[in-house]
């Protein structure tokens, strides 16, 4: 089975109080979107990679490229006005049938076992996302009032999100709407069933400092 990963990487800095796009920030010594490209690389050397960037990144990313030495093959692909539409140019690159996984570029902690893990149990879902429990107490809030929910009834969503590709392909030919978040809503919008994968729990999304502290503690351990 064929395998490829659309690495999505068009953030900025914003929350990160930087002006340098947050995928390019250092963690421990190199920037963020080298160490998830790393992940999937490791998981499966004949990975075909594609990793979507904003066309006015393409430059800074050659440049960080060439002074880390980083030479792992992919292929950089221009990413669009939206998370739909990059992930959509990153698919129209994914010619062979195969399992895809759409990630995120900041998402950079993991682990390869996980990734194959993954891959090998959509070959049989057809759909697969990862998930975690929420474990803090939650309310749903609607103008002054709220009332406290089961938190057991509600888990995080994490990518990478897999999907065999003719799927993912047809569910990418819809018009983009407002409540695509991700690509399991997507996929959801044409009937199809999304299948649950416990995820894990160091898999975090970098979007702020602390997140950056906390990855650079993890990669400690």
């Amino acid at each position: 089975m064929n395998y490829y990963a659309i690495i999505v990487a068009g953030g900025s800095g914003q929350r990160m109080n930087s002006s340098t796009p947050k995928q390019f920030i250092e963690l421990n010594g190199r920037p963020i979107l080298m160490h998830t490209i790393e992940r999937f690389y490791s998981a499966k050397s004949s990975n075909e990679l594609i990793v979507v960037l904003p066309k006015t990144h393409h430059h800074t990313w050659e440049t960080l490229c060439n002074k880390h030495n980083f030479n792992i093959p992919y292929t950089v692909c221009e990413g669009g006005n939206s998370r739909f539409q990059s992930v959509k140019k990153g698919l129209a690159l994914c010619t062979k049938d195969s399992i895809i996984a759409v990630h995120d570029g900041v998402r950079p902690l993991i682990s390869p076992d996980f990734i194959l893990s993954i891959y090998k149990e959509t070959e049989s879902k057809k759909a697969l996302i990862p998930i975690c429990p929420v474990v803090e107490s939650i309310r749903k809030v609607k103008g002054d009032s709220s009332e406290a929910l089961d938190r057991s009834n509600y888990y995080t969503v994490q990518t990478p999100q897999c999907f065999t590709s003719t799927l993912l392909h047809k569910a990418y030919h819809q018009n983009e709407q407002a409540f695509f978040t991700d690509d399991a809503s997507v996929v959801e919008s044409l009937g199809e069933k999304v299948h649950l994968f416990t995820g894990e729990v160091d898999n975090i999304k970098i979007t702020s400092p602390k997140d950056l502290l906390l990855a650079e503690a993890l990669l400690k351990l």
